[in-house]
């Protein structure tokens, strides 16, 4: 049986387009992660992606982890509430086309559905221009939370690439 799945790209340009979402209260808080700590990225990437299908990443070891985010193109970022973790993103630095990919954004299980993923997308796009680019780019697909797009176009980005995948 063939699944199909349907992928978005989007982007967003600059950051006057950005439709920021407020701070829930200051008991959040999004941190670079420093020093670099790949077990968290390992946990987030497993408990957020186990219901959306992220499976590339499971057979990595951990030198693979490392070198992953030891590298210099590659930002993450942790979402807090209080000490609690609540989600995290990656940014990818594309120096060389002045743009900074989106590579992974999620919030845990149980901080679902709290409007808490539109002010942690503000803030990985925010923290996306930070490197003077003129481009944030992200893909999400079908297999995703399901206000995963909505939050994107909320957000101020726009769909410039959509395809379907068969598996």
């Amino acid at each position: 049986m063939t699944e199909e799945v349907k992928r978005n790209y989007l982007e967003i340009n600059s950051l006057l387009d950005l439709k920021e979402s407020e701070k829930p209260s200051a008991d959040y808080s999004v941190d670079l992660i420093n020093p670099i700590n790949f077990q968290i990225n390992r946990y987030f990437y497993k408990n957020i992606g186990k219901k959306h299908n992220w499976v590339d990443r499971l057979t990595w070891s951990e030198e693979k982890w490392i070198n992953y985010v030891s590298s210099e193109k590659v930002k993450s970022y942790v979402f807090k509430y209080k000490e609690d973790l609540v989600g995290f993103f990656e940014l990818i630095f594309h120096k060389e086309k002045k743009e900074t990919e989106i590579a992974y954004f999620g919030i845990l299980e149980e901080y679902q559905n709290k409007k808490l993923g539109s002010y942690l997308l503000s803030e990985a796009i925010k923290r996306s221009f930070k490197n003077n680019v003129s481009r944030v780019w992200v893909h999400t697909c079908s297999l995703d939370h399901k206000n995963a797009l909505n939050n994107y176009i909320s957000r101020g980005m726009k769909v410039f690439k959509t395809e379907i995948l068969s598996f």
